[in-house]
């Protein structure tokens, strides 16, 4: 990627050095950093939910049976619908996958909301963290639950109650990519481990910015697992 931009730098002149270094910055700050900050918060919530570790243990297993080591396929990806149901989840507990806590647009035109005018030009602030806790939608919003996110229960999560990365023509541009990193990564991880939370959850808790992170470090205990092989 880096030589495409140098490229379009140097022999085209089409992108200058502060373009380059705008296009490195999103994909390492915000297609990277973040990415590692949700695997941890997903580790640390999983530690404390053994009985949701549990469930995605046996999908896994049925999917991948005792080969721990065959690589994720695009295929599997939709026989592991709870590992799915886990991330959506994580989405409402930690805002996004991307962890990017705060959106904003523009207005381009004088616009009305609930009656009141918008003027041309106004920023338009929206707070995931805060949308992904409204209790008409998800009940108990503090709660680990991923069977909300089960087919049943999420046609009745309104289009625009859930925008992990966000909505319209100005979406994240990476969020397939994103969540198909989250779905490897995390499944292979579960495949061959179990995790275990070292702290309460009161004691780590989200320090809200422009991400989420922790108050405090995440600790946790990896321990191997095997599954037994069918007589």
């Amino acid at each position: 990627m880096l030589d495409l931009l140098l490229e379009k730098h140097c022999v085209s002149q089409e992108l200058s050095e502060e373009d380059i270094r705008e296009q490195v910055n999103l994909f390492l700050i915000a297609g990277h950093e973040t990415l590692g900050t949700t695997i941890s918060w997903a580790l640390f919530l999983l530690g404390h939910h053994p009985e949701v570790q549990a469930k995605i243990h046996d999908e896994i297993d049925r999917v991948f049976g005792d080969d721990f080591d065959r690589p994720v396929t695009e295929d599997d990806f939709k026989d592991l619908q709870y590992l799915e149901c886990v991330l959506k989840e994580l989405s409402t507990y930690t805002s996004k996958y991307s962890l990017i806590s705060v959106q904003h647009r523009y207005y381009n035109e004088i616009n009305k909301s609930d009656g009141y005018p918008i003027p041309k030009g106004a920023a338009c602030i929206i707070f995931a963290y805060s949308l992904h806790r409204d209790e008409d939608v998800f009940p108990d919003p503090e709660k680990f639950d991923p069977d909300r996110f089960s087919p049943e229960n999420s046609v009745n999560i309104p289009e625009f109650a859930y925008i992990p990365f966000s909505a319209g023509p100005r979406n994240c541009i990476g969020y397939k990519f994103a969540e198909m990193e989250l779905r490897v990564i995390l499944s292979c991880i579960m495949r061959n481990f179990t995790v275990k939370s070292l702290d309460p959850m009161d004691k780590v808790k989200p320090i809200l910015n422009i991400g989420i992170h922790s108050n405090a470090e995440i600790r946790i205990r990896i321990s191997s697992r095997s599954v037994p092989k069918p007589a």
